[in-house]
């Protein structure tokens, strides 16, 4: 068991049912999956894009990533429907925890001029939508090997019912929201 999973169990869901008055801890809110998606615009024109991009957030995840396709053409992109045009991958159990651990303790404090992360990122329903500019802040990453610098989106799926309740689980759990 990871350390931020035991962490959960034995102290952050004491604090959260008694901050919200829970009757029984299956109530206390809990991480759900991680989903980071890894958007390659320049797909279209080079398709070996998408090879680096998905061997990269191979690297970052540990867990091979899924190929997105395009939902729809866009004729002014020279985008076609079926084409791919990124990847994702969604993270559960030990994976989940050990990415959010490494997320929050070491990628986060390497990024530029970082004042902390958003409090309005929340979606209404207790999950929470993280941009980051640059996948060379993950220590998996050789700055050396990197042939293009990529923004990723990072979206923590939580079992809680509002954004209160989710804020408060993120900020227990070690996220650094901005003050």
């Amino acid at each position: 068991m990871n350390r931020l999973q035991e962490r959960y169990e034995k102290e952050i869901k004491a604090n959260l049912m008694k901050k919200f008055n829970y009757s029984s801890p299956m109530q206390a809110p809990k991480l759900v999956k991680i989903v980071v998606n890894l958007g390659v615009g320049d797909a279209i024109a080079n398709p070996k894009a998408l090879d680096e991009a998905v061997s990269e957030l191979t690297d970052i995840t540990g867990q091979k990533p899924v190929i997105t396709k395009a939902k729809k053409s866009i004729a002014n992109f020279k985008l076609r429907e079926g084409m791919a045009i990124g990847c994702k991958v969604d993270l559960r159990n030990e994976r989940m925890y050990d990415f959010f651990d490494k997320l929050v303790n070491i990628s986060l404090p390497r990024v530029r001029d970082f004042r902390g992360v958003s409090n309005t990122a929340f979606d209404g329903r207790g999950n929470y939508t993280l941009g980051v500019k640059e996948q060379i802040i993950f220590p998996e990453i050789q700055y050396d090997k990197v042939a293009r610098v990529r923004g990723m989106d990072i979206v923590i799926v939580t079992t809680a019912k509002t954004d209160e309740e989710a804020h408060e689980l993120l900020s227990q759990l070690g996220m650094p929201f901005a003050k």
